[in-house]
Parts: structure tokens; C-alpha cells; sequence
């Protein structure tokens, strides 16, 4: 699958660059739980994570919950999705 990316230049407020910038560390702390969790998984049990399996973990997880469930959901399955395609 391939993704674009889209730039778009924009002019926040002292509010808003401050909502923008807590959105984007706490999508970046929740990626960095997920590759955790899925690293100590694939060094222990020599299996990979499934889809669905980090948002189990997850779903009481202070980054997932600040998150809407829909961007927390995908950026834990991005994470699954990796290391399933490290392994292939």
C-alpha cells in the first residue's frame, strides 16, 4: 500500500499550535508503545503481533484514550502492519 503526503501550511494560534503539538506527541509516545510491545513480543515468543492485538492491549492506555479511537486504532495497526511486512 502507498501512501502520499500533502502539505499544508497553516497559520495556529498560540491555542491551536499548542492542541497540534500535544495531538502529534501523544500519537508519537502511542507508536513508540506499540513497537515496545511488538518488539518484546517478536524477542520472547518469536511471533509477530496480529491487527487487532494492540488495540486490546492498548484500549486503557492514556495515549490511546486522548486520541480519537479511530486515529489511535489505525496508528497501532500501521505498527502491526510493519512488523508484518519485517517478517515477510
Amino acid at each position: 500500500m502507498m501512501y502520499g503526503c500533502q502539505q499544508n501550511l497553516i497559520s495556529p494560534d498560540k491555542q491551536l499550535k499548542a492542541i497540534l503539538e500535544f495531538i502529534c506527541s501523544e500519537s508519537h509516545k502511542l507508536t513508540n508503545c506499540g513497537i515496545y510491545y511488538a518488539r518484546q513480543l517478536y524477542f520472547k515468543t518469536y511471533k509477530i503481533i496480529g491487527k487487532f492485538d494492540l488495540e486490546k492491549e492498548y484500549k486503557s492506555n492514556k495515549h490511546y484514550q486522548v486520541l480519537y479511537s479511530q486515529a489511535a486504532q489505525k496508528i497501532l495497526r500501521s505498527v502491526a502492519e510493519s512488523f508484518k511486512s519485517f517478517k515477510e
